[in-house]
């Protein structure tokens, strides 16, 4: 009998698909092309394009060393502590508008407050000018906002 690999299921499809989609996303928003991304992770950019499209068959190893190129971080996360500790974290959209935040507006006066911005560049402005920001004044929902972006961006803290 033939070894056929690990039984895949239409979930396990749908998670390296999302996978590959935010590993192109992430290169993308940094405005590296493939070819560079390829050789910082080492990697063919064949393998780089299998990976972006979510295929099982290229090795963890592979895409541990784009998700290590790109600047991001991988974790394993257990769901049943995600429930017992926290409520779900609000999906951030792509595209953040300036004037949904206040001190957001506040620090980006030069920017029309209806224009949007990718998450790497919302970042960016906070860390930036992260010494204009004022926390005493700064509403609740703006801080948790910062926080779910430096998570999704896979950073601890802001680099201030």
């Amino acid at each position: 009998m033939k070894n056929q690999g690990p039984q895949k299921s239409l979930k396990y499809e749908m998670a390296l698909r999302h996978l590959g989609a935010e590993l192109r996303n992430r290169r993308e928003e940094l405005s590296v092309n493939a070819t560079l991304t390829a050789e910082a992770a080492g990697i063919s950019r064949v393998t780089l394009y299998r990976i972006e499209r979510g295929e099982a068959s290229v090795a963890i190893g592979a895409y541990m060393s784009v998700i290590q190129a790109l600047g991001l971080a991988f974790d394993v996360i257990n769901p049943m502590d995600q429930k017992k500790n926290s409520k779900p974290v609000k999906r951030l959209p792509s595209k953040i508008r300036i004037g949904d935040y206040p001190q957001l507006k506040k620090v980006a006066w030069q920017l029309k407050g209806s224009q949007e911005l990718s998450l790497q560049d919302t970042l960016n402005l906070y860390e930036r000018n992260w010494r204009h920001l004022d926390f005493k004044k700064m509403k609740e929902e703006e801080k948790k906002f910062i926080k779910a972006l430096l998570k999704k961006l896979g950073k601890e803290r802001p680099l201030v």
